[in-house]
């Protein structure tokens, strides 16, 4: 009798546990599907940062752009997928490019990320130019590869076309985006 009521402990104690396992599980899938994104990176207008056919986690649930930001658009679909682009300025910035580089609000902007060249010119857009309301000024780190908000084809970007912010690389190389 003893063994049997043991049986049933030990049988109860492990639906509890399945029981948390699969409440665990979906709480995780709800937070992931809701409050994130999986993207792919496509071309090579991020390079060295991103590269092409990268898989990235962006956070995109509540998120508010931030200069520095690594983000997905798209706005840019018609000319293919969803890009990845760098916020280099916010509504209401005056951004400048002149001699090769860039300023925010008469800020020479530190460009570390810029591996190859931090050379960086303007491509059909009279500078200097204020960021619209609800806009922001977006461009790839490869500057020579990269078709942003320079060119008055794709111009200021609507927030509401930002899909979220690039935290993670998934694939093929894992690791924080930065």
């Amino acid at each position: 009798m003893e063994d049997l009521l043991m049986a049933k402990e030990n049988k109860s104690e492990a639906f509890e546990w399945f029981d948390s396992i699969v409440f665990g599980l979906t709480v995780a899938m709800c937070v992931l599907v809701f409050f994130f994104n999986f993207s792919n990176v496509n071309g090579s207008s991020m390079f060295s940062t991103l590269s092409g056919g990268d898989r990235v986690l962006e956070r995109g649930f509540l998120y508010t752009p931030q200069r520095g930001d690594i983000v997905t658009t798209d706005a840019l679909i018609s000319h293919g997928k969803p890009l990845a682009k760098r916020v280099i300025a916010l509504e209401g910035d005056t951004v400048d490019i002149s001699g090769g580089v860039v300023t925010v609000n008469g800020e020479t902007l530190d460009e570390s990320y810029l591996k190859y060249s931090n050379i960086t010119e303007p491509i059909d857009v009279e500078y200097p130019v204020v960021v619209p309301e609800g806009k922001v000024f977006l461009m790839g780190d490869n500057r020579e590869n990269s078709l942003d908000s320079r060119a008055s084809e794709i111009g200021f970007i609507d927030t509401r076309d930002i899909q979220g912010k690039v935290i993670w690389r998934v694939a093929p190389n894992f690791g924080k985006v930065e």
